[in-house]
């Protein structure tokens, strides 16, 4: 079964620890040890895990900047081993692999057994910093189907660090019906920037999409209950780390504490 967070069984919303890998083989940043950073992936897993997060999500975020619609080999085997170190903690487990390379992310995902892929450009288009994302649906679903992929598509809506006047004549609310009408199972609202906070008016515009909301930004103590009572999940990565600084390890006390907020 295809993986999304379903508050009428768990009645709360599902909080979703990031794992922030380091530079991958390939990138501008890779510091030439696999094993170091497998290791640090394992302990930020371990510290989601232990701090109560329902949920982990690895993505590729050291490897700025980023290439634009696919990666190459070195990316896709790196992945897959990080991601199926993070797996073995026993929680649901997505991908996403920056920036919209998102067949390749659903290869990770089948062959290291994670459940769901978060997936930008998914329907329609918009302009990031790596230049205009075209919307991946028709080929990306094709390639889950001949694959026989039992893997979710979280889709991006309004994605943040990205431009949107291409599709400035539609709602928010618009675009998540577009992204649901084009196979999405889950869809993703996020604020303009990562750690920027995800307006509520925002999630709750997605809300009548027929799918899971999640808030995929700027989720703080502060406001995590209150997200947490219209979203289905949080997806936090900035706030868990030492500092709220995304580059940092997870703070095991940060992720606790938010837990307990998001509980009430």
């Amino acid at each position: 079964m295809r993986f999304v967070p379903d508050r009428k069984e768990t009645g709360r919303a599902a909080l979703i620890g990031m794992v922030h890998l380091a530079p991958l083989p390939g990138s501008p940043g890779w510091r030439g040890s696999m094993a170091a950073l497998l290791e640090a992936a394992e302990r930020d897993a371990d510290a989601l895990c232990a701090g109560g997060c329902d949920v982990l999500l690895v993505e590729n975020m050291g490897d700025r900047p980023y290439l634009k619609g696919a990666v190459g080999p070195e990316t896709v085997a790196a992945m897959a081993l990080a991601v199926e170190r993070v797996v073995r903690r026993g929680l649901p487990v997505g991908v996403q692999v920056l920036a919209g390379a998102n067949e390749e992310a659903l290869g990770v995902a089948l062959a290291a057994g994670a459940r769901f892929v978060r997936v930008e450009g998914f329907a329609y288009a918009h302009v990031a910093d790596e230049g205009l994302i075209d919307a991946c649906a028709g080929p990306l679903l094709r390639r889950r189907h001949a694959l026989g992929a039992e893997v979710a598509v979280w889709a991006d809506v309004q994605k943040k660090h990205a431009a949107h006047a291409i599709t400035g004549d539609l709602s928010l609310g618009e675009l998540a019906h577009g992204a649901v009408f084009c196979g999405a199972d889950a869809v993703v609202v996020t604020g303009r920037s990562t750690g920027a906070a995800t307006a509520l008016d925002d999630v709750r515009a997605a809300g009548g999409c027929g799918v899971p909301v999640v808030v995929g930004s700027g989720v703080t103590p502060a406001d995590a209950a209150a997200l947490g009572a219209v979203a289905d999940g949080l997806i936090v990565g900035s706030w868990l780390k030492e500092g709220g600084d995304w580059r940092a390890p997870v703070d095991g006390a940060r992720v606790e504490r938010l837990r307990a907020a998001l509980d009430g």
